[in-house]
């Protein structure tokens, strides 16, 4: 166990953010070196609980409470092996994840949780830098081929499991990189592309083949698919973005996140001088309080926003955890983001409540300015408040309402896999669907979801490819699609 008087004695410590107005500058992470000596009492906060519930609420099942000791002792090295034995990208948790195992720390019933998030990225990024992070290809192949459509985080976790196991895999992305949201979604500020560049290149060491700019379903037909390999892994993810239909939708300068945020992802990768749709100069209006709302501000932020707005239609969420979420279920909890530091240091505003009604617009065909509204609710449906309509200016809008599951015309119609009512891919215990050697893994099964649940579903779906080509398998299975954690 760790210092057993540790989490009396050492108060919640994190690493600082940069000033908002010297990291507004550049793309680079926010946040600044965490001193070795600090992370080690973060570690020995660990309390030794008995029954660390950290396990469940992490979809992985990371053995937390192990590595946390290894690294209060300084065995950085056994750490990792830990840390690696259940997670195959602590880089992209450590970095991403909303942490629901923090959520589920014992010590946070009456305290601040154990910092698990910042040890579990510590531990990698020390690994990496001390070289320990190596190609780990098969001794024996199987001689069976199995293709993975989708390179996001379910995708490259199924990928390096199977390629482990000894199969032959291709991985799919219809991008001209691999990552899918990791590489095109998630901005430089929250995690650089160094550390999915070198994760992929330790794939490709392995014996991972990647295949980019193909769209499976239309540059290759899923019976082509299906003839050419032994197995097939869909993890294309939940692509289906929700829109908001109200007048004015087509004005020029409204746009959905995922039109907007790749651009500025190109500009870093060098492809592109500047981004075609940039907030520089303008009125920007983002609508949706998640994480991509945050990307999107720290994004226009970048840019040179003149002011920015993010509109939220619930309600704005407690500070502490209400009695009706109770530990160890992750609770929904007003957060501060980098991005939101830096919407405040603008002058910015984070509005709840409020619906929009209309986007209005110039001769031209361009937004100008939104009507929105208070509303009741969502137990009312968001019923709108009689008085409380106004306009705000809006040069830029960006759509950041979520997603609705997988694109199905295309690969899926073609495979003719069998699709919940929700319009999901269904799958059985085994990640299997219902068309014969093929399964399904991530958000293209589960929904939308934390990169954490992409990750434990890759993993297992793994697991079932394996056992389905072999007749057993020695991978490590996750959590079943049907079984659902505290968290």
């Amino acid at each position: 166990m760790a210092d057993p008087k540790g989490f009396m004695t050492h108060p919640r410590e994190l690493p600082v953010r940069s000033p908002v107005d010297v990291r507004i500058r550049d793309w680079l992470e926010v946040y600044e070196d965490f001193p070795e000596a600090s992370l080690n009492k973060q570690a020995a906060r660990c309390m030794d609980c008995g029954i660390p519930v950290c396990h469940n609420g992490c979809p992985l099942g990371n053995l937390i409470p192990e590595w946390n000791d290894l690294v209060r002792r300084g065995t950085w090295r056994e750490a990792i092996e830990s840390l690696h034995a259940t997670n195959n990208f602590p880089e992209f948790t450590g970095r991403l994840c909303p942490a629901p195992c923090e959520s589920a720390c014992v010590l946070g019933i009456n305290s601040d949780p154990v910092a698990i998030k910042r040890v579990e990225v510590e531990i990698i990024d020390r690994a990496f830098a001390e070289g320990w992070v190596t190609p780990r290809p098969p001794a024996v192949k199987t001689g069976k081929r199995v293709a993975v459509v989708g390179s996001g985080p379910a995708g490259l976790a199924a990928a390096q499991q199977l390629t482990r196991a000894g199969h032959d895999v291709v991985v799919y992305e219809r991008a001209d990189r691999i990552g899918g949201l990791l590489r095109y979604g998630i901005p430089e500020f929250k995690m650089q592309k160094e550390h999915l560049d070198r994760r992929v290149g330790q794939m490709r060491a392995e014996g991972t083949e990647f295949r980019t700019s193909v769209n499976v379903g239309v540059d290759m037909t899923g019976d082509e698919l299906r003839e050419a390999y032994d197995a097939v892994v869909l993890a294309g993810g939940a692509t289906v973005w929700r829109d908001l239909s109200v007048p004015g939708r087509d004005l020029r300068g409204v746009h959905q996140a995922m039109e907007y945020l790749p651009l500025s992802n190109r500009v870093q990768e060098g492809d592109l001088a500047a981004a075609p749709i940039s907030a520089e100069g303008k009125h920007v209006v983002v609508i949706g309080g998640g994480d991509t709302g945050a990307d999107c501000i720290g994004t226009a932020v970048r840019q040179g926003a003149r002011s920015i707005t993010q509109l939220e239609i619930l309600p704005r969420p407690p500070e502490a955890r209400p009695d009706g979420q109770p530990w160890p279920t992750y609770p929904m909890l007003f957060k501060m983001e980098s991005a939101h530091e830096e919407l405040g240091d603008l002058g910015g505003e984070r509005a709840y409540a409020v619906n929009t009604q209309e986007f209005l617009g110039d001769e031209n065909g361009r937004v100008t300015a939104l009507r929105l509204v208070d509303v009741e609710g969502p137990a009312t449906g968001f019923k709108p408040i009689p008085g409380t309509e106004r306009e705000i200016p809006a040069e830029l809008v960006t759509l950041a309402m979520g997603f609705l599951g997988p694109k199905r015309e295309g690969l899926l119609d073609q495979l003719g896999v069998e699709l919940d009512q929700r319009g999901n891919v269904v799958r059985d215990g085994a990640y299997a669907t219902s068309v014969d050697g093929v399964f399904a893994a991530g958000d293209m099964g589960r929904g939308q979801s934390l990169i954490v649940w992409a990750i434990a579903e890759g993993r297992s779906a793994a697991a079932g490819v394996d056992e389905w080509l072999m007749g057993r398998t020695a991978l490590p299975i996750a959590i079943p699609p049907t079984a659902r954690p505290l968290v």
